[in-house]
């Protein structure tokens, strides 16, 4: 059975990066896997995108001030 992404309000868009995304997003900020804030694998939010260990979520979020604000998470098993 298919896992159903989360709608609600509060709960802003995640979606899991491609390996070549990954990849940019590393080289761009010149970033390593640790450097990451993490998220759990087991996250409520994340679960209907098949995570696993050592992908990279990205968060977008509504600002009032910027607009859309992203952020990156590495995904851990804790």
């Amino acid at each position: 059975m298919a896992k159903e992404q989360i709608k609600h309000t509060l709960i802003p868009e995640h979606k899991k990066l491609s390996e070549k995304e990954k990849k940019e997003l590393i080289e761009k900020y010149n970033l390593k896997f640790r450097d990451l804030p993490k998220i759990l694998l087991t996250d409520p939010a994340i679960i209907h995108l098949d995570p696993k260990e050592k992908d990279i979520i990205k968060i977008t979020r509504q600002s009032p001030t910027a607009g859309i604000a992203l952020f990156y998470r590495g995904v851990i098993n804790g």
